[in-house]
């Protein structure tokens, strides 16, 4: 089984996916189920919570329950548990079993995220969530979506981080023959758990994800830099321009486009991981049939990584003991990224509580 960086937030959810419906996820091999309390009499929204996803008594679902009010009713035989995991009733006696709760999650909805604290809840800290204020900002307009993926969550990290493989996955989509052929520039924050990876190309082919959205007819200048959060979030920086233009100081750029695409990389089981994107623009705000070009041309993009990742993980299956895997230039941003994220999971074994053998309790 796969030794995941505990102490850490990751994203189970959109806020729009969370309401008076209970939703199932599995995330670091445990299945959480979310709701969302109800509103106050002033109209405002429910606060998220984050409950493990089995009752204590059969282990059934709560995901496949129901809610009553504020608390979730096992649907199996009616154990009923607070928004703290405590359970409140049990059927057939008034004595409530001082054991029976479930385990609640830290959780913050922020930047249109639902971000979940799978470790140690005394180490949970909001304010070491990195942000993504683009994804609220009225400044930008966003589409995105979800798509679950059948391969190792790592394999989806080097994808991201490597984009040399857009001109041959994704070409006629957002891939051109500049992208494989542009040098990369690799900067690593050991401490911070960042990898920045860039990648600046002067003069050109504009692909249809930009020439369709930005309407620029012809070769074009296009800047891709990449920030990676460890272990969850990242942000891809994208600027396009005709040309000849420069960037200004302040990055205004009135004559570029830019374009911030998002990922959300939520490892789910050790086969399994959830890839939450998103695509926000600065230009043609409102534009509800860009908005729709962009999402769906951007799904298509997705989904031809989804279809690649998965053939990938049953390649690797398949793979005799001893294997080496060969690296190149290209890959310092995810042999980086690898590194980090081996060290947040030595980290967080280490801070987890010893188990107490059953004959010491």
């Amino acid at each position: 089984m796969t030794v995941w960086p505990r102490n850490q937030w990751y994203v189970a959810a959109y806020g729009r996916e969370v309401g008076r419906e209970l939703l199932a996820r599995t995330i670091l091999n445990e299945p959480i189920a979310l709701y969302r309390t109800e509103g106050d009499d002033t109209g405002a929204g429910g606060e998220v919570i984050a409950l493990a996803d089995r009752c204590v008594h059969r282990r059934f679902p709560l995901s496949a329950s129901r809610l009553d009010g504020h608390k979730v009713v096992c649907g199996y035989h009616g154990f009923t548990y607070d928004t703290t995991g405590t359970c409140v009733f049990v059927p057939g006696q008034k004595r409530v079993p001082r054991t029976a709760r479930v385990t609640s999650y830290p959780v913050v909805e922020q930047d249109s995220f639902v971000w979940v604290w799978i470790g140690d809840p005394a180490l949970a800290d909001p304010a070491a969530i990195p942000r993504a204020r683009h994804l609220a900002d009225p400044h930008w307009t966003t589409v995105g979506g979800m798509e679950p993926i059948d391969a190792h969550y790592g394999l989806l990290v080097d994808n991201l981080l490597d984009l040399s493989h857009e001109t041959y996955l994704h070409g006629g989509y957002i891939g051109t023959p500049e992208v494989a052929d542009t040098p990369i520039t690799t900067e690593v924050d050991e401490g911070a758990g960042i990898v920045r990876v860039s990648r600046h190309m002067e003069d050109a082919a504009c692909p249809p994800f930009y020439a369709r959205s930005t309407g620029i007819d012809g070769r074009i200048t296009r800047w891709q830099d990449i920030e990676y959060h460890a272990p969850c979030l990242y942000l891809l920086h994208s600027r396009v321009a005709p040309v000849g233009v420069l960037p200004r100081p302040d990055g205004t750029d009135p004559d570029a486009f830019h374009v911030e695409i998002t990922y959300a990389i939520t490892p789910s089981t050790d086969h399994h991981v959830y890839d939450f994107w998103a695509v926000s623009r600065d230009f043609g705000l409102g534009d509800e049939e860009m908005s729709t070009f962009l999402h769906d041309f951007n799904r298509e993009v997705v989904l031809q990584d989804v279809d690649a990742l998965n053939l990938l993980q049953k390649a690797l299956d398949t793979e005799p003991d001893g294997y080496q895997e060969l690296s190149i230039n290209i890959d310092t941003g995810g042999l980086a990224a690898r590194r980090i994220l081996a060290r947040l999971a030595a980290e967080g074994e280490r801070s987890r509580p010893t188990p107490i053998p059953t004959a010491a309790r």
